[in-house]
């Protein structure tokens, strides 16, 4: 009873007292206490009490509904079926089927509050306040009505309010509610730190980046409640089905009950009856229920996981992956370089190569840029770098002291015909000249992430037939990096521009082999691949604004293995809609072809509804326990 709402406490309630009375009224009826031939008025009488009490809200529905035009539903179903059973003196059976049609609606009403309850905790990690700093004091504010560049106070114990940046103060931040993970995570001066995490023991001080409607939380929030609008085609397949199902099987059911008695001399009780069993066995409450639940509890099992899925159908979708593709530079590698060896050409040193290239790179933000300046280490005069310009995919061209400095791979070298040496170490490599004259090589490796080939080998057991990495690094060094990791194929030495044309050929041979293709990728500058894949997957992507637009399904932290985990949940959810389908139609069927040929009774009908509707509910509710 504590986990029921107070709407389904009252309604319980009902169910109860309606089920007292007709048990009181049936054992006067079958006792003989009261004589049902003699006084057929008083029986109809008594048993239309619990009816009335069960279902009256069943019948309202049901005129309200005729009213607007809406005539196939349940709830016309339920009246017409009970009201005929009445007509022929069916009593008993009439205000059980009632009565047990509303057992099954309020199961379904708890199943799929439990089942939105499992997305809709998310929505706990919504801040109610912000502790806005005005002249030295606290005030609490509104997060909404905040402006960007706001000082506020995130105590000991409280939810980040807005996306900012760390001005004073350090704490461990938990961030289960966006990642799925218990790890805390540090953080001090300096560094970013986003909405809807839990601070710690620590008090920070946190100058805001956003303002609320861009915020991370709010942007999440936005996610999961578009999700449902989403459907799936098994979840449209049932909508079409009901629409033309329902109408059939009630005309169906009128002509069972005319066409026998007045053509071929039936009995009018015993023809109306089956046209009964008819028209409760066809509610179509198992499928239209079971089968968005089925789906409602594998976003439900994702985001507990700290997986993000736009809509049922991208889940409906994940279970059909055959190939999955990857970037590599922060996706399956961390994205931190170091230089690990410098190959000065005859007659340069170390430290002039190392030099000159760093001063190259001076204003670049690229992370083999960083990597370069972080292992010169020392500070250099602006003034003498000038007229910087990026190859695309090749390089830099820049001008030391007035003169001109290449800084980038083979191709930009052979592009401006220096004559370089080729440096066959595994590793992403930069060459450096001046004014034509080859200075020589710095080799540079980025480290593979600690779970890449778990997660490569835990793909291959969730049924992917292949992998593909993706990059614009060197062959050799792709190759190396594919090896390690237990990727199948590689397509190296890409230009940014290059990815989409190579998912699109990926994607045809995939179409041809009758599968689906997912492209994962850090959803920074690979938002057009994702947009183009069957399934983008953006990878430890928290705040950014790019993956959680581009990308399908967006993993909130940077685990690997969470993608055979999202490929586990899709399976064993669209095992479980299926399963209820095929169930659901083969009893329905069943009953209906047994009913029209005398062979079913209206017990059997319920089962027929109601049973198979909360056996349904029940299936589709182990993806709410799904780990």
């Amino acid at each position: 009873m504590k986990s029921l709402t107070k709407k389904q406490k009252k309604w319980l309630t009902r169910i109860l007292i309606a089920a007292a009375i007709y048990a009181v009224v049936i054992i006067l009826d079958k006792t003989g206490i009261i004589n049902g031939e003699r006084y057929p008025w008083l029986l109809l009488c008594l048993y239309v009490v619990p009816y009335l009490v069960a279902g009256y809200d069943v019948l309202k529905k049901a005129a309200v509904n005729i009213i607007h035009g809406q005539v196939f539903d349940e709830n016309f179903l339920m009246t017409i079926a009970t009201l005929a059973a009445l007509g022929v003196r069916e009593y008993s059976e009439a205000a059980a089927v009632m009565l047990f049609y509303q057992v099954g609606e309020l199961f379904q009403n708890y199943a799929v509050e439990k089942s939105r309850n499992s997305i809709t905790e998310l929505m706990e990690i919504m801040p109610q306040y912000a502790n806005l700093e005005v002249g030295g004091n606290l005030v609490k504010a509104d997060p909404d009505g905040m402006d960007v560049g706001s000082i506020i106070v995130v105590l000991p114990g409280e939810k980040v309010p807005l996306d900012g940046i760390v001005i004073e103060g350090s704490s461990m931040l938990d961030t289960a509610a966006l990642t799925g993970e218990s790890v805390p995570r540090k953080v001090s001066e300096g560094e970013e730190i986003i909405s809807g995490c839990v601070n710690g023991s620590g008090t920070l001080r946190v100058k805001t980046t956003s303002t609320f409607d861009d915020s991370t939380v709010s942007r999440i929030l936005e996610l999961v409640e578009d999700a449902s609008s989403r459907k799936a085609r098994a979840e449209n397949f049932i909508t079409h089905f009901a629409r033309y199902y329902t109408p059939i099987v009630t005309f169906g059911a009128i002509a069972l009950a005319l066409i026998p008695p007045l053509f071929f001399g039936g009995e009018w009780s015993d023809w109306i009856q089956r046209a009964c069993i008819f028209l409760i066995v066809s509610c179509p409450c198992a499928l239209v229920i079971s089968v968005p639940l089925g789906f409602f509890g594998g976003i439900g099992a994702s985001s507990k996981a700290g997986i993000l899925v736009k809509g049922s159908n991208f889940l409906e979708t994940a279970s059909e992956l055959k190939t999955v593709v990857f970037d590599k530079t922060g996706t399956l590698t961390k994205g931190e370089f170091s230089v690990n060896e410098i190959v000065p050409a005859e007659g340069v040193s170390e430290e002039e190569l190392l030099e000159k290239t760093a001063f190259a790179e001076g204003y670049s933000n690229h992370p083999i840029a960083r990597s370069i300046r972080e292992a010169y280490g020392k500070d250099f005069d602006e003034n003498i770098v000038s007229g910087t310009e990026e190859e695309a995919g090749h390089g830099i061209i820049t001008h030391l002291d007035g003169k001109e400095v290449l800084v980038g791979n083979s191709k930009l070298m052979e592009a401006h015909g220096v004559e370089y040496q080729k440096n066959s170490t595994v590793g992403t490599i930069v060459y450096t000249a001046e004014d034509g004259r080859f200075l020589g090589s710095i080799v540079i490796s980025d480290r593979i992430k600690d779970k890449a080939e778990d997660a490569v080998s835990k793909l291959r057991e969730s049924g992917i037939k292949k992998t593909v990495m993706l990059t614009g690094d060197r062959q050799e060094a792709a190759d190396d990096i594919a090896r390690q990791i237990g990727i199948d194929e590689v397509h190296a030495e890409l230009l940014p521009g290059d990815k989409v044309g190579m998912v699109e050929k990926l994607i045809e041979r995939e179409k041809a082999e009758g599968g689906k293709l997912a492209f994962v990728g850090d959803g920074i500058n690979d938002a057009p691949v994702l947009m183009r894949s069957d399934v983008g997957i953006a990878m430890g992507s928290m705040g950014s604004d790019a993956a959680i637009e581009a990308a399908d399904i967006v993993i909130m932290d940077d685990d690997l293995e969470k993608i055979p985990t999202i490929m586990r949940i899709s399976r064993k959810t669209m095992r479980i809609v299926r399963q209820n389908i095929v169930f659901a139609l083969a009893v329905k069927i069943a009953i209906l072809i047994l009913g029209a040929f005398g062979l079913a009774n209206m017990w059997e009908a319920v089962f027929g509804d109601v049973g198979v509707a909360v056996i349904c509910i029940i299936n589709s509710m182990r993806m709410l326990r799904a780990k």
